[in-house]
């Protein structure tokens, strides 16, 4: 479901800059019904996976023919340095339609097998490289809880390198009864935790959810709870006693592609 005035608002005259800028704010998407995707990568991968998404092409430059045939908006460095939210712009994004469903507490009607349950990730980065090695370990969907960093702001957005179209996303405080939902429909939910097995066998279940937790306090007692199994990846604690959270999901989503 996208917002209705993204599906017109090309029909208008050109919008001020300052309209770009406000989609780096969640009202400023909400109200828009679109975000930014900056860097020519991340727009090429946003057009794999949703062409009908992007809106409109904003360039300092000259484009390839994929690009070209959308709306463009020429624009000079010094306007796009305004907009952009990189270090070092790239002097090309995108404005790509925002799937409100996303904020929804329906799930998709069809789930898929693999699913990341994210509670309370708050850092834009490690988000977004959930989002984008869940895409790359064909991960169907991620359920968020309110408290996660929003996934089209402009940092998560960047580390996600353009996959937060390649899967479907819910973020809301709705996050444990969608889990519920999913375990009532033959998923396995399995927990991270350092005080948990390592047995990865369980991984070979035919419908998986796994639950990642803060980066300081971890998974909640009630998730825990929730949890068929719950699972630890063995390290040399005396050197590290734990894993950062993006990389331990990273490690696991690797693991799930290897049980038969």
């Amino acid at each position: 479901m996208y917002h209705s005035s993204a599906m017109i608002y090309y029909e208008h005259s050109l919008k001020p800059l300052k309209w770009y800028k406000e989609l780096a704010g969640k009202e400023g998407r909400l109200t828009s019904g679109a975000f930014l995707v900056e860097g020519e990568r991340a727009v090429a991968q946003i057009i794999a996976a949703q062409p009908e998404a992007v809106l409109e092409i904003i360039s300092t430059g000259e484009l390839s023919p994929i690009l070209s045939k959308y709306p463009v908006r020429p624009v000079n460095e010094s306007q796009f340095k305004s907009i952009s939210a990189a270090k070092t712009p790239q002097g090309i994004m995108a404005v790509v339609r925002l799937p409100l469903d996303t904020y929804s507490n329906e799930l998709p009607a069809g789930p898929g097998k693999r699913v990341l349950l994210l509670e309370d990730i708050q850092d834009p980065g490690n988000l977004g490289t959930l989002i984008r090695t869940a895409a790359a370990f064909d991960f169907s969907g991620a359920i968020l809880s309110e408290k996660c960093a929003d996934p089209f702001s402009p940092k998560v957005v960047q580390s996600a390198a353009g996959s937060v179209l390649s899967l479907w996303l819910r973020r809301t405080p709705g996050c444990l009864e969608l889990a519920r939902k999913l375990q009532n429909q033959g998923f396995t939910l399995i927990a991270t935790e350092l005080k948990g097995d390592e047995d990865i066998s369980i991984l070979q279940q035919s419908k998986i959810m796994l639950a990642l937790g803060n980066e300081a306090a971890g998974l909640s007692p009630e998730l825990l709870k929730m949890a068929d199994y719950r699972l630890r990846i063995p390290t040399a604690s005396i050197k590290a006693e734990s894993l950062n959270v993006a990389v331990c999901g990273g490690i696991i989503m690797y693991l799930a592609t290897r049980q038969g």
